[in-house]
């Protein structure tokens, strides 16, 4: 079995082993969480520790797989049922198993960047978004920091995709294998040399350059959506430029910054007034 075959065989039914997926999630964690204290962009000043930041954005982390967890019985169904009824780009284009990947990838990517843009845009999915941008102290933790309404739309965004896709099930295990380790890649709290990142930038999601989203303060907080891929903002007039040292992390004007690591709290500000 050559090198491809082998890739497409390991993540055809990589869907059924959650226990290697956990792996692939909390090695990719834990490496950048290293990572952080060797090269790190700023310094952080955690309001209690590191930890205790950690433990609320895991609890969040547990929330996001549980959910995602059920809409990946109806992602398999669907994916299937796609193959069987040859229904899909995929299948309308005939296209090859490489051809597969590249369609599946693209169009789960192109989903990612839709429903951040679309969160942004709508103030009722925004009051769910913020918690992600709530953070105050953006490191590899933050990542998967998503309340379960913003987890709940972006499955449904990416059933969407597949839906429209027809991407096969190892195309879709390849892209969520990526988003994963995109997520903590470009959330780590890690310093890149400025050239590379720039030049990485244009391809793919530097941490530099989503970090930019993450600044407080809007225009720059409405740019740079990719979730892997960074050629949607350039085509799509939505990626920006900051240098690092004018960042400043956190929307805190929706709530008391103080409140960015209060699970309760976080969790009931999407259903309470603006004035709550």
């Amino acid at each position: 079995m050559d090198t491809w075959s082998s890739v497409i065989h390991y993540f055809s039914d990589l869907e059924q082993r959650p226990l290697e997926r956990m792996a692939i999630l909390v090695g990719g964690l834990l490496f950048f969480w290293i990572l952080e204290g060797a090269i790190p962009v700023f310094s952080l000043q955690y309001r209690t520790t590191k930890l205790n930041h950690a433990a609320v954005n895991f609890a969040f982390t547990v929330i996001h797989l549980i959910i995602h967890s059920l809409l990946a019985i109806f992602i398999v169904w669907l994916s299937d049922w796609c193959q069987v009824h040859s229904f899909g780009i995929v299948h309308w284009t005939n296209a090859n198993i490489a051809w597969s990947v590249l369609i599946g990838v693209l169009a789960l990517d192109f989903s990612s960047w839709w429903v951040h843009w679309v969160m942004h845009r709508q103030p009722l999915l925004w009051r769910f978004h913020l918690i992600h941008h709530s953070d105050t102290k953006v490191d590899v933790t933050t990542g998967l920091r998503h309340h379960p309404g913003d987890s709940l739309l972006r499955g449904l965004f990416f059933i969407l995709f597949i839906f429209i896709s027809g991407a096969p099930m190892y195309a879709v295990m390849i892209y969520q294998t990526l988003v994963v380790a995109f997520t903590a890649f470009t959330h780590a709290n890690i310093s890149l040399p400025t050239i590379i990142d720039k030049w990485l930038s244009y391809v793919l999601v530097s941490p530099n350059m989503h970090k930019v989203h993450h600044h407080r303060l809007q225009p720059y907080t409405d740019t740079n959506y990719g979730a892997v891929l960074s050629i949607w903002d350039h085509l799509l007039g939505t990626f920006a430029h900051l240098p690092m040292q004018d960042i400043r992390y956190g929307i805190d004007r929706y709530y008391p910054a103080e409140k960015d690591e209060e699970l309760g709290t976080l969790l009931k500000k999407p259903f309470l007034s603006s004035q709550d």
